[in-house]
């Protein structure tokens, strides 16, 4: 089947997919043996021959289909550029946005190579409910803040694809919330109103 990643080239999924026997769909026509073969301090390797440098004319219009004009032109351009992801995922897996205050496991860019990042948040929040409005089966997991949290979500990641059928089913065990966060408990007015209360004491 083929698969949508969000963050687009998350190479701890991208293995995954690859690994168990899917087909990994990407905006840059990007396998795993070239992100693998990739140098990321090397500017000067970029595939000009793939999108988005060979995207001119009516390709950079395709966008337009999926929002209003009103839209910003960014939203729009990198719309364009994952309308091959929206028109042809069969599945999907999604990588919450990392809690407020959380602390690096890595270094930046490792951390980019392996879970990659939104870029644009409102182009992200659009992909993510085209996918949804699709019918497809996607598996939200939480961002990971520690190894047993990663080692949970290869597990969980390897269970959907090895499962994977044509279910138009969303697994969010983790429960987030529609900006892909942790759902918190809100507390209500009167529990508030005695805290403050009880700290004016």
């Amino acid at each position: 089947m083929k698969i949508a990643v969000l963050p687009d080239a998350a190479m701890m999924i991208v293995h995954l997919i690859t690994k168990n026997g899917h087909e990994y769909l990407s905006s840059t026509n990007i396998t795993e043996e070239k992100l693998r073969q990739k140098d990321p301090y090397d500017e000067s390797k970029f595939d000009e021959n793939a999108p988005p440098f060979t995207m001119t004319g009516v390709e950079t219009l395709i966008g337009n289909k999926y929002t209003s004009n009103e839209a910003p032109s960014g939203v729009r351009g990198r719309l364009s550029l994952f309308d091959r992801i929206i028109r042809e995922s069969e599945a999907a897996i999604i990588i919450g946005q990392p809690p407020k205050g959380y602390k690096r496991m890595y270094n930046l860019l490792n951390e980019l190579i392996l879970f990659s990042c939104v870029s644009c948040s409102n182009h992200h929040k659009l992909t993510v409910n085209l996918l949804k409005e699709k019918g497809i089966p996607i598996l939200e997991v939480a961002y990971p803040t520690n190894r047993d949290e990663i080692i949970k979500m290869i597990n969980r990641v390897n269970d959907f694809l090895q499962n994977l059928d044509n279910k138009n089913k969303i697994y969010n065990e983790d429960n987030l919330t529609v900006d892909l966060k942790p759902k918190r408990e809100k507390i209500s007015l009167n529990e508030l109103k005695k805290i403050i209360e009880e700290s004016s004491k």
